[in-house]
């Protein structure tokens, strides 16, 4: 099984931006646990801070992965256009949310992305990716 997790903005900061709401581990360090926790998959990380890449990195694997753990960051709330990638391809993305996205600002509250998407999962950390992964798996 090969999951690739696409990250979006900002989210080459964690551990450092805002730990309160993030957490205190980088998302390096979290990957390797993930790795190692399922040994089974092929895993493929990609993060970005612009839309443009994140919407080719949808088109390049959106036909060939089995899935795609979709952290859009920002872009969730404003970006038609991935919402418009995720709905071209046949691979089944799962959009996923570090923070409860709905006990935080009222723009935080709308997704372009989640209509297009298998299923969402927010607010339960880093362990997010870990369920999402569950999900592709089961």
């Amino acid at each position: 099984m090969r999951i690739l997790i696409l990250n979006g903005p900002n989210l080459n900061l964690l551990g450092k931006r805002e730990p309160e709401i993030y957490g205190a581990f980088t998302f390096t360090d979290f990957f390797a646990e993930i790795e190692k926790k399922f040994p089974s998959v092929n895993f493929n990380y990609y993060q970005s801070n612009i839309e443009g890449e994140l919407i080719n990195k949808i088109h390049e694997v959106g036909f060939t992965y089995d899935g795609i753990i979709l952290n859009a960051g920002g872009y969730t709330h404003t970006s038609i256009a991935l919402g418009d990638a995720i709905k071209a391809i046949t691979t089944p993305v799962i959009e996923v949310h570090i923070s409860n996205t709905f006990g935080r600002e009222s723009f935080r509250h709308h997704s372009y992305l989640s209509a297009a998407c298998k299923g969402v999962i927010v607010g339960f950390g880093l362990k997010s990716y870990e369920l999402a992964v569950h999900a592709f798996i089961e």
